[in-house]
């Protein structure tokens, strides 16, 4: 094994293969009551920048917050294309389902988006 494949088979990997917009969504579909301090914990993030994805994918409608009590109550909206240019005919819904285990996710927290 050459130096650089020897250092690359030990090191950690510093990338992922979904974006932290990508994996808030999927905690929300995990649990739509979910915390913006869980999420953060949950994705190795900051409360603030959890806060700020929240606010992003509620600002482009992906998600829809509901306050219930002292909590907020999310909801995916399962119709939303992804934003890549090479994706945008793909929806958020599909890409939830291929990642989160049958039976692991509540069916109250997506809901298809209505076409205008």
């Amino acid at each position: 094994m050459t130096k650089i494949q020897n250092e690359n088979a030990t090191r950690p990997g510093t990338w992922a293969f979904l974006t932290n917009h990508a994996h808030v969504l999927l905690c929300i579909a995990l649990d739509p009551q979910v915390r913006a301090r869980d999420i953060a914990n949950q994705i190795g993030i900051t409360e603030r920048a959890a806060q700020r994805i929240l606010a992003d994918l509620i600002a482009d409608e992906y998600v829809t917050r509901t306050k219930v009590g002292r909590r907020n109550h999310y909801t995916i909206d399962s119709g939303g294309h992804l934003r890549h240019p090479m994706l945008r005919d793909l929806s958020v819904g599909p890409l939830l389902d291929v990642l989160i285990p049958d039976g692991q996710q509540p069916r109250s927290t997506r809901r298809p988006r209505r076409r205008p």
